[in-house]
């Protein structure tokens, strides 16, 4: 778990090590929500980088009998 502090300017520096594990670069785009008693950065990716980032998973559901 990585500590940051919060400057005057109510900023804070992401840490290296996430940075390069989430892929964050210069100029991207991060959404900020308050979630109960904390706060999430979140990464905002386009639609072009989330394709496909569902594949494989098993998309079969069991359906009742009328739902055919």
């Amino acid at each position: 778990m990585e500590t940051v502090t919060v400057s005057p300017k109510f900023q804070v520096v992401i840490p290296r090590k996430v940075r390069e594990v989430l892929g964050i670069q210069v100029g991207h785009k991060i959404q900020v929500i308050a979630y109960e008693n904390r706060i999430e950065l979140v990464p905002v990716r386009s639609a072009k980088e989330a394709r496909g980032f569902l594949r494989g998973i098993d998309t079969h559901v069991e359906r009742e009998p009328d739902r055919a």
